[in-house]
């Protein structure tokens, strides 16, 4: 898909976020707002996959999970406005009994959805299985992860990274969202964690970087990665972005990692995101 077109879907997709946590008054706009490109780009034309006929095993699908789940808000725009769901379902976010709840959950059969995910660093090993299944099965399609950089302050992505390298899990591509930024401030204030880059190569990965922001970086690196699979070692980007993007009162600070506009700050929101696709 041509980049202006990904930029309008991507922008609409970060309308879609900041109008359903604020009519829920609840969830996270600032992380699912720092990957709108990503996720627009992945799905609208990277992935392998099929709207129309979802299938839990996703066999001869690209398959993705959404490690840091509480971004469900940016996952869930993606996927309605791909096909999976109705795109006037995105009104139900967060309400008792619906399909979106605030982490993705599969127990109510929302398309698109294969884990339950927001227990963070769980995501890893759930993905690393799912690409050793398609290796026993023949199965040359990619599992694609994402992770939050603070995420990566849990041990089992570690073990998980270990076991991806040892094992030659080479039909893996994650992605970490490194905005800097976490619910109790910057990352290197909590936990530093280092050259993020530095330290996948150490635990044997393929690392690449792009910016998260740059849809033709984007579209570029991710053609580099699959260029790189299959040749014995899991890939990771670290992706460069800003939490907030898109919305100037959101960047720059970790504020709004858990918090909701009010209508009269929504609207200021909205007035800086072009409405491309109508909105739900």
């Amino acid at each position: 898909m041509e980049t202006k077109e990904l930029q309008k879907i991507a922008s609409q997709v970060r309308r879609d976020i900041v109008r359903m946590v604020c009519e829920c008054s609840s969830g996270h706009p600032g992380g699912s707002l720092g990957c709108a490109d990503f996720v627009t780009t992945l799905y609208f034309d990277q992935m392998k996959h099929d709207s129309k006929n979802f299938t839990m095993d996703g066999i001869n699908d690209d398959v993705f999970y959404l490690s840091n789940g509480h971004i469900a808000p940016v996952w869930y725009s993606v996927l309605a406005r791909a096909g999976y769901f109705p795109v006037p379902e995105l009104s139900s976010l967060r309400k008792l009994g619906t399909r979106l709840q605030g982490h993705p959950s599969t127990d109510k059969g929302l398309p698109g959805i294969r884990m339950a995910s927001g227990s963070l660093g769980q995501g890893l090993s759930v993905a690393i299985g799912t690409a050793q299944a398609k290796k026993l099965n023949n199965d040359d399609a990619i599992v694609y992860t994402l992770h939050g950089d603070g995420e990566l302050q849990e041990g089992q992505i570690w073990e998980a990274a270990l076991y991806a390298a040892a094992n030659k899990v080479d039909n893996l591509i994650s992605t970490i969202d490194y905005n800097g930024r976490q619910i109790d401030g910057d990352l290197d204030d909590v936990l530093p964690m280092g050259n993020l880059t530095e330290k996948w190569q150490a635990f044997g990965w393929e690392v690449l970087e792009m910016d998260g922001h740059n849809i033709d970086e984007i579209k570029a690196t991710l053609a580099k990665a699959k260029s790189l699979t299959g040749n014995g070692k899991p890939i990771m980007i670290v992706m460069k972005t800003e939490m907030g993007q898109g919305v100037d009162y959101m960047m720059g600070t970790h504020k709004w990692h858990g918090s909701t506009p009010n209508a009269e700050q929504l609207e200021d929101a909205l007035g800086q995101l072009e409405e491309t696709l109508g909105d739900y």
